[in-house]
């Protein structure tokens, strides 16, 4: 159920991410960002779609979460519906969570007017990234399952009970999940991405995206009160 991608031979591990993918996406979405995460020495660990098996998948995360072959910290990163995976797990005081990074949080609302135009708008409503695009076009996505399946209702109402240290990233030009009505269910801090659209850890700004979320890691590794490691002078 998981795919894994580790850090470097000869690099020692600097933590563990669980990728929880959306509505739709098979774990061959994530391959660039989980190789380009493990490049910087984390594990990188892929559930997909974890709403096909909502309890099979709350397992699989709670499994790897207290496997102590993966060093810590432990992180789940949840895109659309894998971000409300990652809060109902923070709700439920998972053992070994020590943070979440949230992509695309999902508003209650789809937007169907893009589902019934058809595949090729749900991928660019989901990528402006070709090379994204291309891969989504290959299988990694299921289409229409953005905007038709229903999100579980086991998933909703947790943003209210985070106890461990967030990251929000989310596209300014996501339509999917529009940021003006997402923006009030992100725990902790937000960064939005000028530009981004809703599968915003694969977009054209996917660089920009990964380097914001390892200098969130590196933060953590020195604390859960994140302390600064770089600072804007004037």
């Amino acid at each position: 159920m998981t795919t894994a991608y580790d850090e470097p031979s000869g690099i020692a591990a600097r933590g563990t991410l669980l990728v929880a993918a959306g509505r739709g996406e098979t774990a061959a979405a994530y391959e660039r960002f989980g190789r380009r995460i493990a490049a910087d020495g984390y594990r990188v660990r892929v559930l997909p779609d974890v709403t096909a098996d909502l309890e099979a998948s709350f397992a699989a995360a709670g499994k790897l979460l207290v496997d102590d072959s993966l060093p810590g910290p432990k992180v789940i990163v949840g895109s659309d519906t894998g971000a409300l995976f990652g809060l109902a797990l923070a709700a439920r005081r998972a053992p070994g969570l020590d943070a979440l990074i949230l992509a695309g949080l999902p508003v209650a609302t789809p937007q169907p007017a893009v589902n019934l135009l058809g595949w090729e708008a749900e991928v660019e409503a989901r990528t402006a990234c070709p090379n994204h695009q291309r891969v989504l076009g290959g299988g990694a996505a299921t289409p229409g399952a953005l905007f038709s399946a229903p999100i579980p209702t086991e998933l909703i109402g947790h943003a209210g009970n985070v106890g461990v240290p967030t990251l929000g990233v989310h596209g300014d030009a996501d339509t999917v999940s529009p940021l003006a009505e997402a923006r009030a269910h992100y725990p902790g801090t937000l960064v939005t991405i000028t530009g981004g659209r809703h599968d915003v850890l694969n977009d054209v700004t996917h660089r920009t995206v990964a380097a914001t979320i390892i200098v969130f890691l590196e933060r953590l590794r020195l604390g859960a009160d994140l302390p600064v490691i770089a600072q804007v002078q004037p």
